[in-house]
């Protein structure tokens, strides 16, 4: 994986490929290149490092050609090198292919192909695509990629050319986006619509095993059965991609400095004040049988799995559901009593996370109700679910999760007052609810403008090299994602951990060089987590707490402390998370750190 941008049509393709490829490099990647075909000849460049490396090396190009691929690389087959950048060629150089995901029995593949007399360069599993193509060609390239992919095992999203048939794209999908962007005479096809914002609102999400030809002229889209089928064309609001940090020196920055309308856009339209109630029009088709499901299992990864352990005590709190969450990459491998009394709620800020995704599937073919949450409109786990909530936040650029996170606990906190409004919660406890959640816009601005006052602790800070995280209850998703944040953008060690286990292990860490980020806001376990704060000063630990303004106790043992407003305890997480986005941010930013690319992160991770 990472990133995929073709094109066909008129126009020179190489500034509309490297194009596409800056819009894609807020996914992550460590090397890129283009191949395009012009009078029969291929011409490929390739580079390690950022696009701008790929950008010097065409400085000199006088190509006239109009159609080619391109793709940013992720490293997972082979390290970050020129040889093994994207595209990948057969023996002959005139198959070129890029490839989002794993080819599982490459290596199978690979073996019979070198026995045939095939010649490989690479270290990646990508390469064998290619030699399949160039085996498998009789003239007619879309057959040939037809036949290849009979053979390959894993997830992937394929676009191939070859340099004797003119301005023929074929792309494929499994498990990994392709979405084909629709012009005047003119087509494309990339693994992100942001990459196509600029040329079209015309989209087609290809859904799984379905295989799109695309020449300057006209475009089809077959199932791997070569049946044709009619695709619906989705209209894209081209303006929610503009990729502006709009005077942010970053995008994490912006980012977390629109949370205030992210919330609002969770839940505009989304209540019903006068009953006490949510209105969430995603779920309505299926809302007879949510609301007398007796289990919900929340599977998802990453960021979206710690907003789903909050989801967990919320709807606990809330219905009378009996609810587990699972880390999607390992909820496959159980042994799973799913029947149709049972609802599994994906979560995935891309809507293509691959362990999500597998998740999924299996519990489709045990019988689950399939639920999602997703910011990613028409992606592939809205295809594959029952019914589901978007996040509509917008296009999230940086790498590490900050809107969307706090989002995903609005919505939710919506599907939990939804079904707790058909059981035992009572319309009290319902208007309650929705009141709080209306003043969080509000109260997150209030936080971001101290964010002057957390910059400061967090240069103080920025010293240190390990840190742990602690929490309670609801907080102790938070004191992870609080953990995670900081590691992913600078690079520190950090842990977050349920505050009561911390004299189990984790103590024996604390001195002097080993602060506690204590999240010690006012709820039924403030006195649990003041005496663990207590056992940390003891042992000469310094403390930063994420407290509720006035809290006296708290303010008497921390060194430091980040005040937020009050808000119900089952919604005080998304809060307190703002100080630890900013704290994590600004020491990152004091260390130099590439905040929106960090190191060895993707944004859309399609491959388990």
């Amino acid at each position: 994986m990472c990133g995929i941008i073709c094109y066909t049509g008129k126009k020179k393709v190489i500034p509309i490929l490297m194009d596409g490829l800056k819009r894609l490099e807020y996914r992550g990647y460590d090397s890129a290149g283009l191949a395009v075909v012009e009078n029969g000849k291929t011409f490929m460049v390739k580079s390690k490092g950022k696009v701008s490396s790929l950008e010097a090396k065409l400085s000199d190009s006088s190509s006239e050609a109009t159609f080619g691929i391109a793709h940013t690389r992720w490293a997972t087959h082979g390290k970050p090198s020129e040889i093994n950048a994207h595209p990948q060629f057969g023996c002959n150089n005139k198959v070129s292919v890029v490839h989002n995901g794993i080819i599982e029995n490459y290596l199978e593949i690979k073996e019979e192909l070198i026995e045939k007399g095939h010649e490989f360069t690479s270290d990646t599993d990508t390469e064998v695509i290619a030699h399949l193509i160039e085996q498998n060609f009789n003239g007619d390239l879309e057959r040939a990629v037809l036949k290849s992919i009979e053979k390959l095992d894993g997830a992937f999203g394929i676009a191939a050319i070859h340099s004797d048939v003119d301005h023929k794209i074929v792309v494929v999908k499994r498990g990994s986006p392709i979405i084909i962007g629709i012009g005047e005479n003119e087509y494309f096809a990339a693994s992100d619509s942001t990459a196509l914002a600029p040329y079209t609102n015309q989209m087609i999400y290809l859904s799984d095993d379905e295989m799109a030809v695309l020449n300057s002229t006209e475009y089809y889209i077959k199932n791997l059965s070569n049946e044709v089928l009619k695709k619906k064309v989705e209209f894209v609001d081209s303006d929610i991609y503009t990729n502006d940090k709009k005077g942010f020196e970053h995008f994490m920055l912006k980012e977390i400095f629109e949370q205030p309308e992210t919330i609002e856009n969770a839940f505009r339209g989304r209540i019903i004040e006068s009953e006490g109630v949510s209105k969430l029009g995603g779920l309505e088709p299926v809302i007879d049988r949510l609301k007398n499901m007796k289990k919900l299992i929340i599977i998802s990864c990453g960021t979206s799995y710690y907003s789903g352990l909050i989801g967990r005590y919320i709807f606990e709190e809330l219905t009378e559901l009996n609810v587990e969450t699972e880390v999607a990459s390992e909820f496959r491998y159980r042994k799973l009593k799913l029947d149709k009394n049972v609802a599994v709620l994906a979560i995935s800020q891309s809507g293509e996370t691959a362990d999500t995704l597998a998740a999924l599937k299996e519990a489709k073919r045990k019988g689950a109700l399939l639920l999602g949450i997703v910011n990613g409109v028409g992606t592939s786990i809205p295809q594959l679910t029952d019914a589901g909530v978007y996040n509509h936040a917008g296009p999230e650029i940086g790498v590490a999760s900050t809107k969307i996170y706090t989002s995903q606990l609005v919505i939710l906190t919506l599907i939990a007052l939804l079904i707790g409004r058909y059981q035992g919660m009572s319309f009290t406890e319902g208007k309650e609810i929705i009141n709080a959640i209306k003043k969080l816009p509000d109260q997150i601005r209030e936080i971001l403008s101290n964010a002057k006052m957390i910059k400061e602790i967090a240069l103080k800070y920025s010293v240190y090299n390990d840190f742990l995280y602690i929490g309670r209850l609801f907080n102790f998703p938070t004191a992870m994602e609080g953990a995670l944040k900081l590691k992913e953008i600078s690079y520190i060690h950090a842990e977050g951990y349920a505050a009561g286990e911390m004299k189990h292990g984790p103590i024996s860490l604390i001195d002097e060089n080993f602060p506690t980020v204590a999240i010690a806001t006012d709820d039924l376990v403030l006195e649990k987590i003041l005496s663990n704060m207590e056992e940390i000063k003891a042992r000469d630990g310094k403390i930063l707490a994420i407290t509720n303004e006035g809290e006296k106790k708290v303010k008497k043992i921390a060194d430091d402390i980040i005040a937020v407003p009050r808000t119900l305890p089952l919604l005080q997480p998304i809060l307190n998370v703002i100080p630890l986005q900013l704290f994590a941010y600004y020491i990152a930013d004091e260390k130099g750190c590439n905040i929106d690319k960090p190191r060895n992160l993707a944004k859309s991770v399609t491959v388990e």
